[in-house]
């Protein structure tokens, strides 16, 4: 992990995207260095679209986006390279079998072959796939692939993990290999921004919460920060009264 920058994970000023109408609307928002950030909303708050824009799969309307100090407009190559983006449906090969998989994400992204076997083994040992590393993924079940596309995303051990939903489709054991992978990801110094509709697992995991409504960022802080501001005990509650004001 880069430590000699002192910029933010990621920085987005005055974000606009619309499709019709405005799905992201003058969003600004900021994340620092080896926080775990919960992005909430209600469907169509444009959570997704946001985390579109900020992997450079869908270019922005207007607005800034920077990561870990690099404007994506303005050097989309050097930004990417930093990050990685899990969609809540991720796609796998299914001819490929798991190692197979990792191998070839990795050559993607310039990984050495001796680098890229090293982490694609311990990634597959983490998550419990190694004993179907002989298998297609075309078999595999929901959460299977899940996992299987996580590894894919931490192969080039990124700066900034960007996950859309990932605990979608997992059991609870999964759910907690995932999570625990997380957290040491944050522990070493990176950063994750994620999606969920699980509340308790933001309550429990991010340090930080931010929650958008309609395009923009309406409540931002810790859990204990956004509790002075509603009468919640929990993070449902906390979310509910916060997305129901007008």
């Amino acid at each position: 992990m880069t430590t000699n920058d002192t910029a933010p994970a990621l920085r987005i000023t005055a974000l606009h995207k619309a499709y019709g109408r405005p799905a992201v609307d003058g969003l600004d928002l900021q994340v620092e260095r080896g926080e775990l950030y919960a992005l909430l909303g209600p469907n169509g708050a444009g959570k997704t679209t946001t985390l579109r824009m900020v992997s450079g799969l869908v270019a922005p309307d207007a607005g800034r986006i920077e990561v870990l100090g690099i404007d994506l407009g303005e050097a989309p190559g050097d930004a990417k390279r930093r990050l990685a983006y899990l969609p809540d449906d991720p796609m796998l090969y299914g001819k490929l079998k798991p190692f197979e998989y990792l191998e070839f994400v990795a050559g993607l992204w310039g990984v050495g072959a001796t680098e890229a076997e090293e982490r694609a083994r311990a990634l597959l040992d983490w998550l419990d796939l190694s004993q179907h590393a002989h298998e297609l993924t075309e078999g595999f079940s929901r959460g299977m692939k899940q996992k299987l596309a996580l590894a894919g995303a931490l192969i080039h051990d990124p700066e900034l993990l960007i996950l859309d939903e990932p605990l979608t489709g997992l059991d609870a054991a999964a759910a907690r290999q995932v999570k625990d992978l997380l957290l040491s990801h944050v522990a070493r110094g990176g950063t994750v921004i994620l999606t969920t509709h699980i509340l308790e697992v933001a309550e429990r995991l991010a340090q930080r919460i931010g929650i958008i409504r309609q395009g923009r960022l309406i409540a931002e802080g810790t859990l204990e920060e956004l509790r002075e501001r509603t009468s919640g005990a929990s993070l449902e509650e906390v979310f509910l009264q916060l997305t129901a004001q007008p």
